[in-house]
């Protein structure tokens, strides 16, 4: 499954969701949680099943709400429709992607993948290293900017120029090195300045430049520009086939001299990785 873009759709509003699946990303989350309030959670549960029971041609997560009572709710209505995957908000490590996987199990469903936003909380954060091995309904790690500053009793997780504050970029850096530890797919979180293309494009490239893999998006605006920047150039490609041909033409090499450069294992590594994700449609 290709997790370039994710879009975020709002569970009370299937206007959206018909007109998401043409935005172009690689899939959707409808929404049962933030962007749904608590008046409005039983239309948005049944709108999400009847949009589930529908023909899709992409893969469909559903962010359910933290674990609690609200949760098995929210699985006992969408999960009978086969969501592609749930979106856990407030995920505090192994404990709760294992919780998370029982409750899909118990109600009969064993193909939903988990994606867990998984910096919510203060203490989310001393078990990011704990999602590997888990579960293989892990198909992912991301990470939230927005409850964690709440739930600290700080004034903003940003800068003016939309970039993080200290702390904050300790928190990502820790997210995404929890996600490579467990072997899934970092995805990078939203860029809220949805009509600011440049500030995205920009942001979009610093996540691909820095290791993840994909992004959140809140808007179909953003979804060409996070699209672009997750997807390998051609020029990237070229030098990942070469990189891997000139190991194959040497085989049993360390290292081998390749443009003038010196390129050892993590070279190779890293091209056969960029290769993989062109073929990961």
């Amino acid at each position: 499954m290709r997790l370039r873009s994710l879009l975020f759709v709002p569970g009370d509003r299937p206007d959206r969701m018909e007109k998401a699946l043409s935005s172009g990303a690689d899939a959707l989350i409808l929404d049962l949680e933030d962007s749904v309030l608590p008046q409005n959670k039983p239309a948005a549960r049944q709108a999400v099943a009847t949009f589930l029971a529908g023909k899709r041609e992409l893969p469909v997560f559903v962010r359910v709400n933290a674990l609690g009572a609200r949760t098995d709710v929210d699985l006992a209505a969408v999960v009978p429709h086969g969501p592609d995957g749930i979106v856990l908000p407030k995920a505090e490590g192994a404990v709760s992607l294992a919780e998370l996987d029982r409750r899909l199990t118990a109600l009969g469903n064993r193909s939903a993948g988990i994606l867990p936003i998984a910096t919510e909380t203060p203490k989310a954060l001393f078990a990011l290293g704990s999602y590997g091995g888990v579960t293989p309904r892990l198909c992912g790690l991301s990470w939230g900017a927005e409850d964690l500053p709440a739930a600290i009793g700080a004034a903003t997780a940003r800068e003016a120029d939309g970039y993080f504050t200290a702390p904050f970029e300790i928190v990502r850096a820790l997210a995404l090195f929890g996600a490579h530890a467990a072997q899934v797919p970092a995805i990078e979180t939203v860029y809220p300045a949805f009509r600011d293309e440049a500030g995205l494009a920009s942001y979009a490239a610093r996540g691909k430049r820095d290791g993840f893999s994909g992004m959140l998006a809140i808007h179909p605006a953003q979804v060409a520009v996070i699209n672009g920047a997750f997807t390998p150039s051609p020029a990237e490609i070229a030098w990942a086939r070469r990189v891997v041909a000139a190991f194959a033409q040497n085989a049993g090499a360390g290292a081998i001299e390749l443009d003038g450069g010196m390129l050892d294992a993590p070279h190779l590594q890293r091209a056969k990785a960029l290769l993989a994700r062109t073929e990961d449609k």
